[in-house]
């Protein structure tokens, strides 16, 4: 049975069973996902102030704290949910790409919530971590990639990897662990709607697949029962959320290959999808003096996956803009530059990035769709009104896996997410204390810096 593999897998982790590697990845993902949500409060204040208020309503002593927020404590499940909703506010979040998930914004809020609650030790948060992270993309692996047809990965799958986390960051045994994944599958959801109307459903979703994954491990804990094979049985996780399911894929490797190591940190805040043509884009009209009211057509071959999800042209907010690979080619041949400024509503709405991008077109090619997921194929083209043409492909983006971002790099992108929001020496006493969380006895002094003025 794939779910007891599953469960006992979790509920046997141990520190001993972590290879070192496993342990720096998984400061690296706190690290990113702390400073994404450090970052709403600039890029998304309204998603912020939302998160902010949802938690306040469920108060609890002891309970867990809100990132950038000072004196709130919440209840660890609403914590974790307005957690969840920071880190991927901004669309900077990290991302398992043959999973197609945002892990950190589920696994981390989850873990740091209920260690604060519990006052476990930085180890103790990382294990659970971890003991998540290989679930959610097992589990997303075992669906993919038909599930991706209706339903968001890192709401639905991300809900089993929440699940995991709580249930080992609440001591549960196997029986226990198992139960919990049965009461979060049950309660696995979330549309990708949002893809076309850019609304801020995209957010809420890690935050309520880590909300869930509380919910069931403190219902496991009290004795509630669920079904025991929630995700091979006929009627089960696999057999409804995927045309084509994998078993196989739940336990492949379990214990043996960590899925942690092909964690991918995004190097520009947006869409995955759209990194590739990005940097082919940047690429094109960095090297070449291209004025882009000159711009006649823009070409993006790809796989198919963008065409059906990522390319929508009606781009009325910051979301909508970060999930359309269109804008996010558009802006970058007109700025010369993708960062969270090219998402500032002046930008969306200038007449002169609405002209490329209504030029720029997303086409999907039956070759460079043979690469996917392996790779995140893109070829540009940028076509002038003399039509003399520039062509630039990019295969695998920057931050993935096969082209990974340095610690430096990291950590770069980590100060650029607190910058405005945390004064510079309290960012680095942030980042210090994450790094050292194998070391720390508890989590209160990460805790106490998460908050501006602390």
């Amino acid at each position: 049975m794939t779910t007891k593999a599953l469960a006992e897998f979790t509920a046997g982790l141990r520190h001993e069973d972590l290879p070192a590697p496993v342990v720096a990845q998984a400061c690296r993902l706190v690290l990113d996902a702390v400073g994404c949500a450090v970052a709403a409060w600039a890029e998304d204040p309204e998603k912020a102030r939302i998160a902010r208020g949802i938690a306040a309503m469920y108060p609890a002593s002891p309970g867990a704290g809100v990132i950038g927020v000072a004196g709130l404590a919440a209840q660890p499940a609403f914590a974790a949910l307005a957690n969840g909703i920071l880190v991927n506010a901004a669309d900077n979040d990290d991302t398992h790409k043959r999973a197609l998930l945002h892990v950190g914004s589920v696994v981390v809020p989850t873990a740091l919530a209920l260690a604060q609650a519990g006052r476990l030790s930085g180890r103790d948060l990382i294990l659970a971590l971890v003991a998540g992270y290989e679930v959610a993309v097992r589990v997303g692996m075992a669906v993919m990639p038909t599930h991706y047809r209706f339903w968001h990965s890192t709401a639905t799958n991300g809900t089993f990897g929440a699940a995991a986390t709580a249930a080992k960051a609440l001591g549960l045994d196997a029986d226990g662990v198992r139960r919990t994944l049965g009461l979060a599958g049950t309660q696995a959801a979330g549309l990708n709607t949002f893809f076309e109307s850019g609304d801020m459903t995209k957010s809420l979703h890690p935050g309520k697949a880590a909300l869930n994954g509380v919910l069931s491990a403190q219902l496991a804990r009290l004795g509630m029962t669920s079904p025991p094979g929630i995700l091979e049985h006929p009627k089960g996780y696999l057999a409804a959320f995927s045309l084509e399911p994998r078993a196989e894929a739940l336990v492949a490797g379990l214990g043996m290959e960590w899925e942690i190591l092909q964690n991918g940190f995004k190097y520009f805040p947006s869409i995955l999808a759209s990194h590739s043509p990005i940097q082919a884009t940047l690429a094109i009209v960095n090297r070449h003096p291209i004025d882009p009211r000159r711009i006649a057509r823009i070409t993006n071959e790809t796989y198919r996956t963008v065409t059906t999800h990522f390319s929508a042209k009606e781009v009325g907010s910051a979301m909508a803009a970060r999930v359309s690979v269109p804008y996010c080619i558009a802006v970058a041949a007109v700025d010369r530059a993708l960062g969270q400024a090219q998402f500032a509503p002046a930008r969306i709405a200038d007449p002169l990035v609405r002209q490329v991008l209504d030029r720029t077109e997303v086409i999907a090619d039956e070759a460079l769709d043979r690469l996917y997921p392996a790779n995140f194929p893109a070829r540009v083209t940028i076509t002038l009104d003399s039509g003399e043409s520039f062509t630039e492909t990019v295969l695998l983006p920057k931050g993935d896996p096969g082209a990974p971002l340095s610690d430096a790099e990291l950590e770069e992108k980590f100060r650029g997410n607190c910058a405005g929001v945390l004064p510079d020496a309290q960012a680095a006493r942030l980042r210090d204390a994450i790094l050292n969380l194998p070391e720390a006895e508890t989590v209160e002094a990460l805790s106490a810096l998460l908050a501006p003025g602390a």
